[in-house]
């Protein structure tokens, strides 16, 4: 087997664990698809995928790499992003708390939101977790072996951007279905209450790592 392809095989297969393991991004596109539909939560899964991409070309940049020197950036980029968590773990909170009438008023309010405004919320989730800056760090590490051809380095950024483009938007059409919707609807306060929990440890546990 060549190197290069060696090495892409590697990489792809690190990113489709690190991207489709349950995090904070691939939850809130859950929650949205099973609340809001396919429409709302495909917007989301956009700004999520740009933010990826965004990374992804700042590591093979070098970019992303001197930011790693500077404790200073990453520790605005931790608090900024561990805060934005709390913020969801309070969103979701008070959605299970609330009644399934006023439920469905804000949920119709929440329909009205503009793709725009839906698609800031994805990108803003992952621009804001210093930890998709080391993975990629970490990706292009794996892939870029000694004598890595400028070929191998645009295999990797567009190969991650379509298994990007797979994977979130995979959950955000998965998520959306008529049979996820169900269920939503008749554990809303359940799934709330779990999405609460696990952006409020996300969000704590960002806030006080050493990243």
């Amino acid at each position: 087997m060549p190197a290069d392809l060696h090495h892409l095989l590697i990489v792809y297969t690190a990113y489709v664990i690190a991207a489709g393991s349950p995090g904070p991004s691939n939850m809130r596109i859950m929650g949205v698809a099973m609340h809001q539909g396919r429409r709302a939560a495909l917007l989301l899964a956009a700004g999520v995928v740009s933010g990826s991409i965004f990374w992804g070309m700042m590591a093979a940049t070098g970019i992303s790499a001197i930011l790693t020197r500077y404790a200073e950036a990453l520790f605005v980029l931790k608090i900024f992003g561990g805060l934005y968590l709390l913020y969801l773990a309070y969103k979701a909170g008070r959605a299970a708390l609330t009644s399934d009438d006023k439920a469905r008023e804000a949920m119709s309010k929440d329909a009205a939101l503009s793709g725009a405004s839906l698609y800031r919320r994805g990108l803003l989730m992952h621009l804001t977790n210093p930890k998709s800056i080391l993975a990629w760090i970490a990706l292009m590490t794996l892939g870029l072996g000694p004598g890595a051809s400028t070929h191998t380095l645009v295999a990797i950024l567009g190969g991650c951007a379509v298994l990007s483009v797979t994977i979130f938007c995979g959950y955000a059409i998965v998520f959306s279905t008529a049979p996820m919707v169900r269920l939503y609807r008749r554990a809303r306060r359940g799934i709330e209450g779990t999405l609460a929990v696990f952006f409020g440890l996300a969000g704590l546990r960002l806030l006080v790592s050493r990243v």
